[in-house]
């Protein structure tokens, strides 16, 4: 079913980008509208993980340089029954994860250093197995070519608006400047609204398959909490230069955007959280209390001035080591 639901997306996001490729320039805009469309999807089917990643900065780390971060994430994916992805690190102040790939065989996980120097041991679980399970359900690939081709008709609308104000006043579509208006405004609406209403219903999934992963549904609630409250107060600049990656993360990393509708990159977060409480209900689990920071003033929230808080070497060479 994630494969027919993929091949639907590809085939919609295709049409879209040749009807605006046709507003454009006209039969011969649509055909290489198609052209282009078919090279994107190929290339975003095999690349598209790792455009991603180059994009946010992720840097992939190994056993030996962030060896809790690793050993969490081979623990949480051997009990999701998958095999080990890629880990990840970001260097950004916002708390905020993804996953990406386009298989299990070839996946990754992102997190950024925020996320580990603001959540304890137990809600970085929450946030890891819930991107495992975007990994465990198909959704990664799906995700990524998303972002990929959602960028690209933003940009194609661009172009119409520079080639409808800079070119010539006539041309075989008829178009005109009120079009181009139009196409500006309505092509990066249209694939926003596939790729926002893909995400929303795509997170809650991810947040009950895992909550059942980490085994602490309120861990991830906590985390849920913790990271909308300071995304909002802590910009994600490289997010906000690529907002058609936004419905990566687990929490939308863009400013504003917090009604749950189709505009919004992801659900409300208080809703979010009352469908994890519920779980933990049902699973016969109490509600979480608020964690207790024990550790030293300044040694982050695992202890040992001398490391981060996930391993690595002295604090002057961040996470990854």
């Amino acid at each position: 079913m994630n494969y027919l639901r993929t091949a639907i997306l590809l085939a919609g996001l295709t049409a879209l980008f040749m009807g605006v490729g046709f507003l454009i320039g006209g039969e011969s805009g649509a055909l290489l509208a198609l052209l282009l469309a078919g090279g994107m999807n190929l290339f975003a089917y095999w690349n598209s993980d790792r455009l991603v990643l180059s994009m946010h900065g992720a840097q992939e780390v190994d056993p030996a340089g962030a060896p809790d971060l690793y050993r969490l994430v081979a623990e949480l994916a051997e009990r999701a029954g998958l095999p080990m992805p890629r880990v990840y690190i970001m260097d950004n102040p916002q708390p905020n994860a993804f996953a990406t790939g386009r298989n299990p065989q070839n996946s990754a996980v992102a997190v950024t250093t925020g996320l580990l120097q603001a959540l304890d041991r137990e809600e970085v679980a929450g946030v890891v197995a819930h991107e495992l399970a975007h990994i465990a359900n198909r959704d990664t690939l799906i995700m990524t070519i998303t972002a990929t081709i959602a960028g690209a008709i933003s940009m194609l609308g661009n172009f119409a608006m520079f080639s409808g104000f800079g070119g010539s006043r006539e041309n075989n579509n008829g178009l005109g400047l009120i079009g181009t208006l139009a196409m500006v405004i309505l092509a990066p609406l249209a694939a926003m609204l596939v790729q926002m209403a893909i995400s929303r219903t795509r997170e809650y999934a991810a947040d009950n398959l895992g909550a059942r992963i980490s085994g602490e549904p309120l861990a991830l609630a906590s985390a849920l909490a913790k990271i909308s409250n300071i995304a909002h107060a802590v910009p994600n600049e490289t997010a906000e230069h690529a907002p058609a990656t936004a419905h990566l993360f687990i929490v939308n990393p863009l400013s504003g955007a917090r009604m749950d509708n189709l505009f919004a990159t992801h659900p409300a977060t208080e809703n979010r959280i009352a469908a994890l409480q519920h779980l933990a209900g049902d699973l016969g689990r109490g509600f979480r209390p608020a964690p207790v920071q024990t550790a030293a003033a300044g040694s982050g929230p695992w202890g040992g001035a001398p490391r981060g808080p996930w391993g690595g070497g002295a604090a002057r060479r961040g996470p990854w080591g």
